[in-house]
């Protein structure tokens, strides 16, 4: 068999709303609706294989496939338990799962195929599947995304893919389980309540789709890097969905998009997207990414890794002091999505309605990475780094602790922010406030200091309600 090709293809959201309460939130209902509405695009396409890539399996070794031939479970989503379960039977094609497998391998990837019964298919895949294809007519395959894969390893799984889908002739739909804005609430709202998290978040999702709209795919897997930092306290996963279908849609610019519905579940940005390979004429093909085809195997994921993360205190980052966990006096408030405190401390104290946060810097939980680079190297020689990436990446932070509190980003009331170089990084540090905190409108001090304990540039003491 030849001349297969991917004949549809689709974003979808992964939250088990859609399936499981639609009815209580007319936004919930329309991206029902858009999902019954995308069903029958697939059916009426002809498509003989559902690719999905799921942002909501993630995995650190390489990929995963699915290739039990008929997985069965019950799934519960571990986030809206209150909702109830989905019974799922899936109808996967298994040999196609072993030769992508098989291609991914001779593309330098690391990959495996999972086939044991009771292995749990992530929310996100048992969502698409169950409401795009209904009856199980057409067989599919599950990919997981793999929190560390860069770009080139993501664009040569879909290669790896593409090409297979070409070799045998199918007529194949790609379709990746995502949010856009996955900032949500993180406490318990009314189903009317909700609404997109923040103004921010809303407006990338509507760039986001206003570029999908006109088939710009591969614009938007290149602006993802910046759309990640800016609506989402960083999370790995959650725009490689772009990267791996813009390779799928061979890096084009020029698809027919279509947004059948965005709405908010539980303050995530949510769409049903419908890209069809027939060209728009609307933009052309602009990839200048490079052109990879073999995985070299390097991901460069250990730079800045902190060696002992369970240990009271790990090891230091770069030449600064050594990391602690976080103290846990009464009234405390930590959090894994917050880096590691430098000293015996928590990352906030909550004492009435009022909480306060120790000081914030940019480092990454996990990682330690700092964004936009650090200011010096381990010799103590100065580096060139980016301030608004560092100023913002500290915003993240401060949003993911004050949301581990019950509160939000909305809720500041006083900054102090110190700079170790005021006349190099104000403005730039200032235009990131202008569009962040400072249209929330929180009091501010601005401090040259000389130095901070980690090689960063900026750093942030902060004051907000509950």
């Amino acid at each position: 068999m030849s001349g297969g090709e991917i004949v549809e293809s689709f974003v979808v959201p992964v939250h088990p709303h859609t399936v499981l309460a639609p009815e209580k939130n007319e936004g919930w209902s329309k991206l029902r609706a858009a999902y019954d509405e995308a069903a029958d695009i697939i059916t009426n396409s002809g498509a003989d294989l559902l690719i999905i890539y799921s942002t909501t399996w993630p995995s650190i070794i390489g990929h995963q496939m699915i290739s039990d031939p008929n997985p069965e479970w019950v799934m519960v989503d571990h986030d809206f338990h209150d909702l109830g379960s989905i019974n799922y039977s899936f109808n996967i094609d298994a040999e196609f799962a072993a030769q992508w497998n098989a291609e991914n391998h001779s593309r330098g990837l690391q990959s495996r195929c999972v086939n044991y019964r009771g292995f749990p298919i992530d929310v996100g895949s048992v969502v698409a599947l169950t409401l795009l294809n209904p009856d199980n007519k057409i067989p599919a395959v599950i990919v997981s995304s793999n929190v560390y894969a860069d770009r080139s390893e993501t664009t040569v799984l879909a290669k790896a893919c593409r090409d297979l889908v070409k070799k045998t002739g199918r007529k194949a739909v790609a379709i990746t389980a995502m949010s856009l804005s996955n900032r949500m609430f993180t406490e318990h709202i009314d189903a009317k309540d909700d609404r997109i998290h923040s103004l921010k978040d809303d407006e990338w999702n509507r760039k986001i789709l206003e570029f999908l709209t006109e088939g710009r795919l591969e614009d938007v897997g290149q602006l993802s890097r910046t759309i990640q930092q800016q609506i989402r306290v960083q999370k790995v996963v959650n725009f490689k969905p772009m990267w791996w279908l813009s390779a799928m849609n061979e890096n084009r610019n020029d698809l027919t998009g279509k947004v059948l519905a965005y709405e908010a579940i539980h303050g995530a940005g949510c769409a049903v997207v419908h890209l069809n390979p027939t060209p728009s004429g609307v933009g052309d093909k602009e990839y200048d990414e490079d052109e990879v085809e073999v995985f070299s195997g390097e991901r460069g994921v250990l730079d800045n890794i902190v060696a002992n993360e369970e240990a009271t205190t790990s090891s230091p980052v770069g030449n600064g002091p050594e990391l602690w966990n976080p103290t846990n006096a009464e009234g405390s408030v930590n959090t894994d999505a917050a880096p590691k405190p430098v000293g015996a401390y928590p990352h906030a104290r909550r004492v009435g309605d009022l909480l306060y946060l120790s000081g914030v810097g940019p480092r990454q939980p996990g990682t330690n990475a700092i964004p936009g680079g650090p200011i010096h190297d381990s010799d103590g020689k100065s580096l060139n780094y980016d301030i608004k990436a560092q100023t913002q990446a500290v915003i993240d932070n401060i949003s993911r602790i004050l949301e581990e509190a019950g509160s939000s980003i909305d809720n500041v009331l006083d900054v102090t922010s110190f700079l170790i170089d005021m006349d190099r990084d104000f403005k730039g540090y200032n235009e990131v406030w202008a569009e962040t905190l400072g249209k929330v409108g929180p009091t501010r001090t601005t401090l040259a200091i000389r130095a901070l304990p980690t090689p960063i540039a900026v750093e942030m003491k902060v004051i907000a309600k509950i």
